[in-house]
């Protein structure tokens, strides 16, 4: 049995965490921490009986104490920065869900995210957390960095057009939509119910943080420079992400191809569902699964991809991380 504690345990990705890590059979939560100081079950009362435990602060030797192995990070980006180098130093293993150490280039991050990383020794070790593309590197990692929502959409979209070298490298469009809980249970003006309520807006146009998180991966894959334009756009509904991206093939290929090329690619990936029927958000809603569907329109390739934000995007993969981590069978707790 591996002892985990959650970090901010008052945000919508550690309620998911904690609902997925109460189903596993090898793992134990044994500390969630937080500033506000108050029953898990009050701050979420869909784990009322199923979670008997207060919110506690961040404490290393508390959790050192209490037995923790494994530390799964719920808290924003910049605060994690501080305390996962105390955490590793102490022995634990990290699975950190902000942006923190997904960037390898600590240039790239200051760029975007418009501020020094101040950690670049555990930088430099963090293992980029999808584990259809760095499965073997997880599994021995101290730490690991959970990859965005939007980003696993478009990376795994992509990721057999770029291994084959099948697509103009530099020509990727990636439009997508995500639910209102992606921005977090913070409040916030853009997401009050009269706001967002029968509304649709992009934001962040050509400059959101996740599009060098993409170009990342992508260039990883393709053993090259990948460059995408990356346009999100907020849905009034609660959850859920769907992209479309539009690439231009280097020749021309059928529908039937396209779906060959994919389900080989993917054939040891449990959670990647190759369809042959357009997917849609409600399909993925509550599990770790993403779906995938190709088109050719107009010698042009068309991938529509999707997920559940909070699951898949975030909770269900770092448990999935967790799993490849400890040499659980990868499906634990997610299926």
């Amino acid at each position: 049995m591996i002892k985990v504690a959650i970090l901010g345990g008052s945000g919508y990705t550690a309620v998911e965490l904690m609902k997925v890590l109460l189903r596993h059979p090898q793992a134990e939560i044994v500390a969630v921490t937080s500033r506000q100081d108050e029953a898990v079950a009050d701050l979420h009362p869909s784990l009322f009986r199923r979670l008997d435990m207060r919110c506690e602060p961040f404490d290393v030797d508390r959790l050192l104490k209490l037995g923790v192995q494994c530390v799964f990070g719920c808290l924003p980006h910049g605060a994690s920065r501080e305390v996962v180098g105390p955490l590793l130093n102490r022995g634990m293993r990290v699975i950190d869900l902000s942006a923190d150490y997904r960037l390898r280039d600590p240039n790239v991050y200051a760029q975007w995210y418009g501020e020094s990383h101040n950690d670049l020794a555990y930088l430099a070790q963090a293992v980029y957390g999808l584990p259809e593309l760095y499965g073997s590197e997880i599994a021995n990692a101290q730490l690991v960095a959970n990859p965005g929502c939007y980003p696993q959409t478009a990376i795994l979209g992509l990721a057999p057009l770029v291994a084959g070298h099948h697509i103009e490298l530099k020509s990727i469009i990636v439009d997508s939509k995500s639910g209102v809980s992606g921005g977090g249970r913070t409040p916030k003006l853009s997401f009050h119910f009269p706001e967002c309520n029968e509304n649709f807006s992009a934001y962040n146009v050509g400059k959101h943080r996740h599009t060098p998180e993409i170009e990342q991966a992508l260039s990883d894959v393709a053993g090259e420079p990948v460059e995408v334009i990356f346009t999100p756009h907020l849905v009034p509904m609660d959850r859920g992400i769907f992209s479309t991206i539009y690439a231009v093939p280097r020749r021309q290929f059928t529908e039937s191809q396209l779906l060959e090329l994919y389900r080989h690619y993917f054939e040891h990936a449990p959670f990647v569902r190759i369809r042959e029927s357009l997917p849609a958000t409600k399909d993925t809603t509550g599990t770790n699964f993403l779906d995938i569907a190709i088109r050719m329109v107009r010698s042009r390739i068309v991938v529509l991809a999707c997920e559940d934000n909070l699951v898949r995007g975030a909770s269900g993969v770092a448990v999935q991380n967790f799993n490849r981590m400890y040499g659980f069978d990868e499906k634990t707790a997610l299926l």
